[in-house]
């Protein structure tokens, strides 16, 4: 079942003035322009660069047979609503993104998310080098706003050593102010009661550079009992202190609040796709649980760079954090306080020889460490009951590592680099007599790189990687739903092996490959008890498979109708399988791992005109998706189609700029949690269940 919907511009007065909300929100937008506009001056903006806040545009990198994948901001619009990521990450091959319920994010790198029934494990993830992922293993990814960050890049698997343990990859976001004064509001409504404002600024002088930037997005959702609301403030500054010497403050904090409908089995869906999950057994209904989520997250970091001489420097960053969750479930009642810190250093030797060769050597080391406290309780009605658990969790994470490239004259790379990890986690039972106490330690592990790359006939290469990974269990794998400390949890880990070549020297088009083959062991997996609770264990060994293909096209650049013009397209397939696997007496080797489509496939187009106008349009389909380990039962391919049409009108010192947002969407499930004997649960991201639709009337950009 498909939708198709287009939204008619409002601009009369007549319009405005029977919306009074609208009017509220344009008020507001234009209050907070004034004073970012001031003591400005004027520089010519050409037609190619109107749209260069809050714009995205992915493409593939290929460094010293690193694999990586970089979104970059201020090259082209999203064409979808801000509220969400979801369609801009889709578009990197081997990375997928799903939003079960609004504001729920998953996030799967190379078949990760394997390990996150609920949030984002087994990636690590860095603001402007500040660790978001905690020393427990998880992120909380939705913390982050479109006007948060400038670019992402996208390492995949264990391609690089500098960052610790982890088989899923990396995300490595920056938000770095731009070196002008500007400032930008962009209020946004749609369907489902959809609001957001965005707005940001930026500040710059001789010697600082800063950036501010808030949003606010709420809306009522597609299914029963998934609203959302969330307050996004984050400021990033940088101050040159001398020639060699840098000095940087990163602030981020976010305030949401988000519903959780939970899973359907597949007799509800078709009944009513829109429910939420009704009573079973013992467990009430998501609606009379007030299911939900209260988060907050608050990140402050400075970092350091000092520039020794023309060889030398160092690069250090030092962050504190605190995550306060609750979540109110149909099951009960968690209440979460992570405080956590640490640290990073590098220190660099970038040596050019007259004879053309080039030495990067990088060494460097990371600790984290947290103390959190986990009460979980009975549900009543939404409101904390009777204690059922109370842990203190001590936490300690840190590696050390050393990666070194030597390019040669003759262009070949060769590339190594080895980390030692280790990873310490203390339980501490307060709510049992005697009070229980359940250390861990996993062991330490080497983890070495290699790789090996050609560059030939201008920026065209090819290279070869292979690399070791090792992952712990997180804090939320050891400690599920259950309630049970699980001591039988062993770390997974494998070798990668990868092929990756790319041709850039063709006029206006990019063309990236990459195949790999990894072998993992003791692969964690989720499963569910009879009871619904989630719990995790190790799967043995998995084949995992792939191939990655990128193209972009640049089709115009400043004809006389088309000022330039962007064709992308990305493709990913998996071939993911259990190689020894069994469990209760039933052999599942040589099965599909579930929750990883075999095949997704994206295209992004776009076109702007020299009149004002622009058109953008993308598309992202994903193949049938297995749900359990017997591979008996699977989710139908969805597709993904999102549009938007608009215009600009640049001034001096002001630019506005209209447009309309569109979605149509095929109305399929997509289920990611494994079957029980009990209960199969469906989980379905909304913006695959229907029209997402977002009109935004004003934006007003100003740039000096």
């Amino acid at each position: 079942m498909k939708y198709n919907v287009f939204c008619s511009l409002v601009l009369s007065r007549s319009s405005l003035a029977n919306s009074p909300l609208d009017i509220r929100y344009l008020v507001v937008c234009l209050l907070l322009s004034v004073p970012l506009w001031s003591a400005a001056q004027v520089t010519p903006v050409e037609a190619g660069q109107v749209l260069a806040e809050d714009t995205v545009f992915a493409e593939g990198r290929f460094d010293n047979a690193m694999t990586a994948a970089v979104v970059k901001k201020r090259l082209l619009e999203p064409p979808t609503n801000k509220a969400t990521m979801l369609n801009l990450i889709n578009t990197v091959p081997g990375v997928r993104m799903e939003e079960r319920s609004p504001g729920s994010y998953r996030l799967n790198m190379r078949g990760s998310a394997l390990r996150s029934p609920f949030g984002v494990r087994n990636v690590k993830i860095y603001w402007n080098d500040i660790p978001l992922t905690d020393p427990g293993g998880n992120t909380y990814f939705n913390q982050l706003t479109l006007n948060s960050f400038s670019d992402m890049t996208f390492v995949k698997s264990t391609a690089n050593t500098s960052y610790g343990a982890g088989t899923g990859g990396q995300v490595l976001i920056r938000n770095r102010p731009l070196k002008n004064k500007r400032g930008l509001t962009r209020p946004n409504r749609g369907s489902y009661q959809l609001k957001g404002l965005f707005a940001s600024g930026t500040l710059a002088g001789e010697k600082m550079a800063s950036r501010v930037s808030y949003s606010h997005n709420e809306t009522d959702g597609y299914r029963d009992q998934s609203a959302m609301r969330r307050d996004h403030f984050s400021l990033s500054s940088e101050f040159n202190i001398s020639d060699k010497q840098q000095l940087s403050a990163h602030v981020l904090f976010t305030d949401m609040y988000y519903q959780t409908p939970g899973g359907l089995t597949l007799s509800e869906f078709q009944t009513n796709p829109r429910s939420a999950r009704p009573a079973a057994g013992i467990f009430p209904s998501a609606i009379n649980a007030k299911a939900a989520i209260f988060q907050r997250n608050f990140t402050a970091g400075i970092g350091y760079k000092n520039s020794f001489n023309s060889v030398f420097s160092n690069s250090t960053t030092i962050y504190g954090s605190y995550n306060r969750i609750e979540n109110s479930a149909v099951r009960n009642y968690e209440m979460r306080n992570e405080p956590h810190f640490g640290a990073r250093t590098i220190f660099k030797l970038d040596k050019k020889y007259d004879n053309g060769n080039h030495i990067d050597w990088q060494n460097g080391a990371e600790l984290q460490s947290g103390n959190f406290n986990i009460k979980v309780s009975g549900n009543k009605l939404g409101v904390a009951d009777t204690l059922q658990t109370n842990d203190d969790v001590q936490t300690t994470v840190y590696s050390v590592f050393s990666q070194l490239v030597f390019a040669t004259a003759n262009k070949w790379s060769y590339s190594a680099g080895l980390s030692y990890n280790k990873n310490r986690i203390a339980f501490e039972r307060l709510s049992d007599y005697p009070v229980l106490n359940q250390p861990f330690s996993f062991s330490t592990e080497l983890i070495p790189r290699f790789a090996v790359s050609k560059a030939f006939g201008g920026n065209n290469s090819i290279g070869v990687l292979a690399s070791k990974s090792f992952s712990p269990p997180t804090i939320a794998e050891l400690l599920p739903s259950t309630g049970i400390i699980n001591t039988s949890l062993q770390a997974e880990k494998g070798w990668n092996y990868e092929l990756i070549g790319k041709i850039h020297s063709l006029p206006r088009l990019q063309m990236e490959a990459s195949v790999f083959a990894f072998r993992l062991k003791d692969a964690l997996v989720q499963r569910r008890d009879e009871s619904g609770a989630d719990y995790f264990t190790n799967a043995g060994g998995a084949r995992q498979n792939g191939v990655e293909l990128f193209t972009g096209y640049n089709y115009v650049r400043r004809s006389s109708f088309i000022e330039t013009g962007w064709l992308t397209a990305a493709y990913t397939y998996s071939h993911f399988r259990y190689a020894h696997f069994e469990k209760d007496g039933n052999d599942f080797s040589g099965k599909t791992l579930p929750g990883v489509p075999s095949n997704t496939f994206s295209i992004w187009g776009d076109a702007y005109l020299r009149n004002g106008f622009y058109l953008i349009g993308s598309y992202y389909s994903a193949s049938a998706i297995f749900l359990n380990d017997a591979n008996t039962v699977s989710a139908s391919p969805y597709h993904l189609v999102a549009g938007k049409i608009g215009y600009v009108i640049t001034g001096k010192k002001l630019r506005v700029d209209f447009y309309v947002g569109e979605i149509t969407c095929s109305i399929k499930p997509i289920a990611w949690v494994t079957i029980s004997r009990f209960r199969a649960d469906i989980t379905m991201p909304p913006r695959a269940e229907t029209i997402m639709r977002e009109r935004h009337f004003l934006t007003s950009d100003k740039i000096t």
